[in-house]
C-alpha cells in the first residue's frame, strides 16, 4: 500500500506539471532570477562597456604578477620568463600573448570578479606560454602569482586548476560553474583543440542552444589550440567547421544598418542593435595579444552573456611578430589607436587608418586577402618578403561569427579595383 501511494502521489505530480506545461509560454525575462538581476534578454539592447584599463593600473598590476617571493627557488627558465614579462610591463614593448591574458585576468581580479580556468595542463599551459602556477625546485611548494595581485585578496579569487582527461565531466561542470556565477570569468581549455571531441555532447545539447531552449545564458569561454604546425592528423585542427555549422546566424540576412550605416551609429556601435545578444554563441580566432586580452574582459563587461569559442593559437603564443605595446591595452580616449581600447573584430591593412563606413578608396591596391588567425603572419611574412605591400592588402576577420559584415562591407567598398580572396590554412571543406 505504501508504494502505491508513492507511486500515485509521483505520478499526480507529473500529471499536473504536464497540463501546466501545455499552455505555458516562456517568457526572456525567467531567467532573470537572483545573481541574474540587470542582465539583459535578447531582445534587449545591452551595452559593451569600454574594455581598456588605466596605464598605472597595468604597470602596478603588471608588476605584481609577475613578482615571486623572496627565497623561492623558481626553475631558471621559468624566471626568465617572469623577467622577460616583467621588462615587457617596464618598457611598455613585447608583451606576448600569455603576458596579455595575464594582464586581463590580474584587471578583472581589480575589478572584484572571479576568474576560474580548467583543463589539462592549464597551469603551466600545453605550450608552456602561462605558467600561472611555479614549483620550488627544492621543496615542491606551489605559488600562484596571480592569487597574490592586490591586497587582500580573496582567497580563491583566482582559480587555476589541472582536470582529469575528461572533457565531457569537465566541460559539463565549468557550463554549470557559468550559469551561477555570471560575474565571474569561467574558461576551460583543452589541451589540444580536438580534445572537444569528448564533449561534443556538452556542446550540441547544452552550450550551444542552451539559451534558446530554457532561456538560460552563460558566458562560458571555450579555449581551442588550433593551427597546422606539423604535428600530424591528431592535435592540429580545433574542427572550427564544426563550431560555425553549429551557429544559428541567417548568413542570407544582414543586420540592420551594415549595408547603409549611419555615421554617428557607427563609431557609437549601435548600429548593429542586438545582433551580438540574438546569436546563439561567439567564434573568434584572435591574432594579437591586446585583441584577446580585450576579447576576455568583454565577455565580463557587458550586460549580458554569451558562450565564447577561441580558436586559440599554438605558434602565435611565442611568435616574434606576435607582440603589442602596452597603450594597445588602455583607455585612453586620446589615444589614436582609439579602436584598439576595444576588442577589434576586424582588423585593416595597417598601412591604412580610415575607419570611416565608407573610406577614402585604395584604387591602386590589386589584391585584398581577408584571413584569420596565425594565418596572417605566415602570408604577411612572404608578401614582405616579395615587396608586394603596396599591391596585396590584408584584412583580419577576427570574429567569424557573428560575422562583422558591417566591417567587412567597409573594406570591400575601400578597394573597389581589388580581386577579393578568402585564405586559410584548414581544409577547403
Amino acid at each position: 500500500q505504501e508504494c502505491k501511494t508513492m507511486k500515485d502521489s509521483y505520478n499526480h505530480k507529473l500529471s499536473t506539471a504536464l497540463e501546466a506545461s501545455k499552455g505555458y509560454e516562456a517568457k526572456d525575462f525567467h531567467w532573470l532570477e537572483n545573481v541574474w538581476l540587470g542582465f539583459k534578454s535578447p531582445v534587449q539592447l545591452g551595452r559593451i562597456k569600454t574594455t581598456g584599463v588605466e596605464m598605472p593600473i597595468l604597470k602596478e598590476l603588471g608588476t605584481a604578477m609577475c613578482k615571486i617571493p623572496e627565497g623561492f627557488n623558481v626553475h631558471r627558465k621559468i624566471k626568465k620568463i617572469y623577467d622577460t614579462r616583467l621588462k615587457a610591463i617596464e618598457t611598455g614593448e613585447g608583451i606576448d600573448w600569455g603576458t596579455a591574458e595575464a594582464l586581463a585576468f590580474a584587471t578583472l581580479l581589480r575589478e572584484g570578479n572571479h576568474v576560474r580556468l580548467s583543463g589539462q595542463d592549464v597551469e603551466r599551459g600545453t605550450f608552456a606560454h602561462r605558467h600561472a602556477v611555479v614549483h620550488d625546485q627544492k621543496t615542491g611548494e606551489r605559488y600562484c602569482p596571480l592569487s597574490h595581485v592586490n591586497e587582500d585578496q580573496e582567497e580563491g579569487a583566482f582559480k587555476v586548476c589541472n582536470s582529469a582527461l575528461s572533457e565531457f565531466g569537465v566541460l559539463g561542470f565549468e557550463l554549470g560553474y557559468s550559469l551561477v556565477n555570471p560575474n565571474s570569468l569561467i574558461m576551460w581549455e583543452a589541451q589540444f583543440g580536438d580534445f572537444a571531441n569528448g564533449a561534443q555532447v556538452i556542446f550540441d545539447q547544452f552550450l550551444s542552444s542552451g539559451e534558446a531552449k530554457w532561456l538560460r545564458q552563460s558566458g562560458l569561454v571555450v579555449l581551442l589550440p588550433h593551427g597546422y604546425d606539423g604535428g600530424g592528423a591528431e592535435h592540429s585542427s580545433a574542427r572550427l567547421e564544426r563550431f560555425l555549422q553549429m551557429c544559428d546566424e541567417d548568413p542570407f540576412q544582414l543586420p540592420e544598418g551594415a549595408l547603409n550605416p549611419d555615421t554617428s551609429d557607427f563609431f557609437e556601435g549601435v548600429h548593429l542593435g542586438t545582433n551580438l545578444q540574438r546569436c546563439n554563441w561567439q567564434v573568434v580566432n584572435c591574432s594579437t595579444p591586446a585583441n584577446y586580452f580585450h576579447l576576455l574582459r568583454r565577455q565580463v563587461h557587458r550586460e549580458f552573456r554569451k558562450p565564447l569559442i577561441v580558436m586559440s593559437p599554438k605558434n602565435l603564443l611565442k611568435h616574434p611578430k606576435c607582440k603589442d605595446s602596452l597603450d594597445n591595452f588602455d583607455d585612453d580616449a586620446e589615444n589614436d589607436r582609439l579602436a584598439q581600447i576595444r576588442f577589434k573584430r576586424v582588423i585593416m591593412d595597417a598601412s591604412v587608418t580610415d575607419r570611416a563606413p565608407v573610406p577614402a578608396p585604395e584604387a591602386h591596391v590589386d589584391k585584398v586577402l581577408f584571413c584569420s588567425g596565425q594565418m596572417y603572419y605566415k602570408a604577411d611574412a612572404k608578401r614582405q618578403e616579395v615587396g608586394l605591400q603596396d599591391k596585396i592588402h590584408m584584412v583580419r576577420i577576427e570574429q567569424i561569427s557573428p560575422f562583422p559584415y558591417d566591417l567587412v562591407l567597409r573594406e570591400l567598398r575601400r578597394y573597389p579595383n581589388a580581386k577579393v580572396v578568402w585564405l586559410q590554412e584548414e581544409p577547403k571543406n
